[in-house]
């Protein structure tokens, strides 16, 4: 039985995606449009009751939180695929650093640039230019970090790619495809080459073929 997953064009999802199709797990997609508040229907707070994107329903277990999800799916299909979580515990306790890095440090800062100058529109935001500033110079500052870090690593847990590496790809997507800003990695040649190797994987590009955003 395929893994339904639920907003297919959302960012957050994306990461989901991406994770399925590198352990080569058959997944479908269920429409979720957010920007006419269809996360909040009843029949879908079922399912998430934060009436957010993404969800999975896998027979009769449902999980949300797009990072959980991957956790879980680079754990239940360890041995096939592509390895995700290290083959070490010391490597898996570094995937979940960086992943952690991603979510509470890089994460808000690409968020905020995004929703303010790119999304904002859709969501009934104003965009704010002090905050797209604000959050630029954040982003600045994480990336210096992971430049730091990927001068002795070529990936962020180490020199194997893991769910830390994916959990970046949508919103940097955002930032260097949609916003221009590539120079924001261009400018940092180790956090350039890590983006360019990630960024070229076949399942991101086939997750951007099928469910890119319409913005």
């Amino acid at each position: 039985m395929a893994v339904k997953v639920y907003g297919p064009h959302c960012a957050s999802t994306k990461r989901v995606l991406v994770c399925l199709v590198e352990k080569e797990v058959e997944f479908e997609v269920v429409p979720v449009d957010v920007t006419k508040g269809e996360q909040k229907d009843p029949e879908y707070l079922k399912l998430q009751p934060f009436g957010v994107v993404p969800v999975i329903k896998d027979g009769d277990y449902t999980l949300y939180e797009s990072r959980a999800i991957m956790r879980y799916y680079a754990e239940k299909y360890r041995s096939q695929g592509v390895e995700l979580l290290g083959k070490t515990i010391e490597e898996r306790g570094l995937v979940e650093q960086w992943l952690e890095v991603e979510a509470h440090n890089f994460h808000p800062q690409a968020y905020n640039l995004c929703l303010h100058g790119l999304f904002g529109s859709l969501f009934g935001v104003t965009p704010d230019p002090k905050v797209i500033e604000e959050s630029e110079a954040k982003l600045v500052q994480v990336l210096n970090i992971y430049e730091e870090r990927l001068s002795k690593t070529k990936y962020l847990a180490g020199d194997f790619s893991s769910i830390a590496d994916i959990s970046h790809l949508p919103f940097l997507d955002y930032v260097v495809n949609n916003m221009g800003k590539k120079y924001l990695l261009e400018e940092r040649k180790h956090v350039g080459a890590w983006w360019d190797d990630i960024s070229s994987r076949p399942s991101w590009n086939k997750v951007l073929q099928l469910y890119r955003a319409p913005i």
